[in-house]
C-alpha cells in the first residue's frame, strides 16, 4: 500500500501525511511539481523527526509517476469528493495506491481519466470536504484495515 501527493502546495499536510505515513509504514510517492520546497521549515515541523521513516519517491510530473506505476502493475484509487463509491464500499487490495489531489484544485480530468477506482468520505451535507491529510488518514486506515496491512502492534 502506497500513498501519492498529486502536487500538494501546502507544506503543513504533506509533513502530516509524511508523518502518517511513517507511522504506518507506507510509502508515498510525491508527483510534482511541488508547491513549495520539500526541505521547508514547516514540513519538517509537521514531520517532527518522522521524515527519515518514511519511504518517500518523487516524480517530476503526472507522466512519470503514472508510468512508473503501470509497469509496478499498481492500481491507482482516487479519493475525490466526485466520487460515487465510499470509502467503506471499496474493496481495497494489497499493492493499491490511494491518490490525494491537490489541496487547492484536486486533480485534473486526465487524472480522473486515468485511476482504476474513485472514492469518497461522507461527510455532512452542505460541506465541501475535509482536510487532506486527516482524509488520507481516514482511507488509509479503511485500506490497511481490509489488507490485514498495519503494522504488527507494540504493547508496552
Amino acid at each position: 500500500m502506497r500513498l501519492a501527493l498529486y502536487q500538494p502546495d501546502i507544506p503543513q499536510n504533506t509533513g502530516t501525511i509524511l508523518r502518517l505515513a511513517a507511522c504506518l509504514g507506507v510509502g508515498v510517492d510525491v508527483i510534482g511539481p511541488i508547491g513549495f520546497d520539500m526541505t521547508d521549515r514547516a514540513l519538517r515541523r509537521a514531520g517532527l523527526d518522522y521524515l527519515e521513516h518514511v519511504d518517500v519517491v518523487r516524480h517530476v510530473d503526472w507522466a512519470a509517476f503514472n508510468q512508473q506505476r503501470m509497469a509496478a502493475g499498481a492500481r491507482l484509487v482516487l479519493a475525490t469528493t466526485h466520487a460515487a463509491i465510499a470509502h467503506t464500499d471499496a474493496v481495497f487490495a494489497n499493492g493499491d495506491v490511494v491518490m490525494m489531489g491537490r489541496e487547492s484544485a484536486g486533480v485534473p480530468e486526465t487524472v480522473h481519466a486515468a485511476v482504476d477506482l474513485r472514492v469518497r468520505i461522507p461527510i455532512k451535507q452542505g460541506l465541501r470536504s475535509l482536510n487532506i491529510a486527516v482524509a488520507a488518514g481516514i482511507i488509509l486506515g479503511e485500506a490497511l484495515r481490509q489488507t490485514n496491512g498495519y503494522p504488527a502492534a507494540v504493547l508496552a
